[in-house]
């Protein structure tokens, strides 16, 4: 493993006892890597853009010409508005499970804060919902001094209990929604699919734009039991028993069919879908994250 991916991995983060640090790490890291080689040339297709340089302001970068030719360049011209970037954190009881050095939970920290960090580094106003089957934390989306410290406050506070609601955080942000916006919905969704996009359908009809982080455990893709075992819902208490041939058959099927009704689902509503997985480099995220912004910088 590399340096740039050593520092960007979910366990060497874990590690790592400040949250705005984490943030730091994982955007710095990942600015860093955007290109790796100096030589870049200017052809004819590129004259309206110049090469990014670190220190550069991330608004500018043009990620559509990126993702097709993994080279980094800058717009000349600058955006005049920033962008409302709200992230909704998943914080019931089953988003505590781990089987390895990072739960979901931690994992979903992270990922908040770098995402919070990288907007406040673009000048884009943040905010932030945590919720359960309630709503334990709002943050309105601002630019002001001292938002970014709150954001981290409050996404560090973010403790796994109860069970979840979708719909509580929904409509609790259209009640304050003023302005279309950006909309990160960081879950291990555990919940009907239909459901799920369902709630956000409102949101996608007053043009926001709505993409969701599906956090999940390795063990929960791939189950490694060695004997017939007793699994209880973190968020129920319901007790099943299990054994090593339903694992690897039965529920295979049944968690790649929830993983695809979702994502067909989200893409029919025009919402982003991203499956991310807990051993997972932090900056494959967050790539995936401002390739979809490509049209919003």
């Amino acid at each position: 493993m590399g340096a740039l991916q050593r520092f960007l991995d979910p366990s060497v983060l874990a590690g790592i006892a400040h949250l705005e640090l984490v943030a730091k790490t994982v955007v710095d890291g990942f600015i860093s890597g955007l290109h790796r080689s100096p030589d870049f040339g200017f052809s004819q297709e590129f004259a309206e853009y110049r090469m990014y340089t670190p220190g550069d302001d991330l608004r500018h970068v043009d990620w559509n010409v990126y993702a097709r030719t993994d080279r980094c360049y800058l717009k000349r011209y600058l955006g005049e508005t920033n962008t409302l970037v709200t992230v909704l954190l998943d914080a019931s009881a089953s988003m505590a499970f781990s089987s390895q050095t990072t739960s979901k939970i931690d994992y979903a920290r992270f990922l908040a804060a770098s995402l919070a960090y990288l907007a406040h580094q673009q000048r884009d106003a943040g905010g932030l919902i945590v919720f359960d089957d309630e709503i334990r934390n709002y943050i309105a989306p601002s630019s002001r001094q001292g938002q970014m410290q709150r954001l981290l406050h409050g996404i560090d506070k973010a403790e796994p209990r109860a069970r979840t609601d979708y719909a509580k955080p929904f409509i609790h942000f259209q009640q304050f929604l003023f302005r279309r916006g950006l909309v990160v919905v960081i879950s291990d969704f555990y919940e009907d699919p239909d459901l799920v996009i369902k709630t956000m359908l409102p949101l996608r009809y007053r043009g926001n734009e709505v993409i969701l982080f599906h956090i999940l455990d390795p063990e929960e893709l791939q189950p490694k039991l060695k004997g017939p075992a007793l699994l209880v819902d973190m968020e129920t208490d319901d007790a099943m028993e299990v054994s090593p041939d339903y694992t690897q058959n039965e529920y295979r099927a049944k968690i790649d069919a929830h993983i695809a009704r979702l994502r067909g689902e989200a893409q029919k509503a025009g919402v982003d879908y991203f499956l991310t997985v807990t051993n997972r480099p932090l900056d494959e995220a967050l790539r995936e994250y401002l390739v979809v912004r490509q049209g919003r910088l």
